[in-house]
C-alpha cells in the first residue's frame, strides 16, 4: 500500500482508537488473519491498547477461520485452501467443532449460521480502525446502520451503489489521508457541459482479498469493506 503522512491535528493521538483509553501499542488494520501470505508492505496500523489488542483475537480467529469454511463448504481442513487456516483448525479441534454444530444440511448443502455478535465486534473494530486510520477521527460511540452479508445477497442496484467510488461533496478532516487521496476529474453531462468531481475511491490492501472505503460526507462517516470479493460490510454514523 501507499504510504501517506497525515497532516491532521493530533487531538486524538495517544489514543486507542477502539476504547479510547491510553495507546498502548499498535495494531493492523486490517488483521493479518483475514490476507494472504506474503502480506503488503506499509499494511495501516493504528494506536490502541494492550487489552483491546488482546481480547480480539479470538473472535478475529473464529471470523477467519467461518469465512473459509462457508468459501469451502465444509469444516474439514482436508477442504481448506488457506494454509493458514488449516494451521487454525488443526490446532484449535473446539473451535471447529464450534463452527461445525452451527450447521444444518439442507438440499445437500450445508448451511453456516454465524455467531453474530463475534462478527460484528470484529469488524466494528476494522470499521473504527479505517476511520481513525483514513478520516483521522475517532468513532467510539455505537454506528446508526450495521450491516454484513454476501455481495450477492444485495439487489443488483444496491450492489452496484456499494462497489462504487463516492463522489465526494465536502473534503471532509484537514490533512486527512483520505482527503490527500482524493481525485479530481472531469466529465461531461448531457448538455455537453465539463463539471469537475472529487472522487473517493476504494483501497486495495490485497487484491482481491480485502479492500475498504472510508467517507466522511455531507454530516455522514460511513465505511464499506470487502472480503474475498465474497463478503461486503457497510457501517454507518450520523452526525
Amino acid at each position: 500500500m501507499l504510504q501517506i503522512r497525515p497532516f491532521s491535528d493530533n487531538r486524538f493521538s495517544g489514543n486507542c482508537v477502539y476504547c479510547g483509553g491510553l495507546a498502548e501499542t499498535r495494531d493492523h488494520v486490517p488483521s493479518k488473519c483475514l490476507l494472504d501470505k506474503p502480506y503488503p508492505e506499509n499494511l495501516p496500523v493504528v494506536e490502541c491498547c494492550d487489552f483491546c489488542n488482546q481480547s480480539f483475537s479470538s473472535d478475529e480467529q473464529y471470523f477467519a477461520c467461518f469465512i473459509e469454511c462457508v468459501k469451502s463448504g465444509s469444516t474439514d481442513v482436508r477442504d481448506i485452501e488457506r494454509d493458514s487456516i488449516k494451521d487454525l483448525l488443526e490446532k484449535s479441534p473446539l473451535l471447529r467443532k464450534r463452527i461445525e454444530n452451527n450447521t444444518k444440511k439442507t438440499d445437500g448443502k450445508i448451511v453456516f449460521y454465524p455467531e453474530g455478535d463475534r462478527i460484528k465486534n470484529v469488524l466494528l473494530k476494522l470499521v473504527k480502525g479505517h476511520t481513525a486510520y483514513e478520516l483521522s477521527l475517532s468513532r467510539l460511540d455505537k454506528p446508526q446502520f450495521f450491516w454484513f452479508g454476501l455481495l450477492n445477497s444485495l439487489p443488483d442496484e444496491n450492489r452496484i451503489d456499494f462497489n462504487s467510488a463516492h463522489f465526494q461533496q465536502n473534503v471532509g478532516e484537514v490533512g486527512s489521508r483520505s482527503m490527500q487521496r482524493l481525485l479530481v476529474t472531469t466529465l461531461t453531462n448531457h448538455n455537453g457541459e465539463n463539471i469537475d468531481f472529487v472522487i473517493n475511491d476504494w483501497i486495495d490492501v490485497q487484491d482481491n482479498k480485502y479492500r475498504y472505503i472510508a467517507i466522511e460526507d455531507m454530516g455522514k462517516i460511513i465505511v464499506r469493506i470487502v472480503i474475498d470479493e465474497i463478503w461486503g460490510c457497510e457501517v454507518v454514523w450520523q452526525n
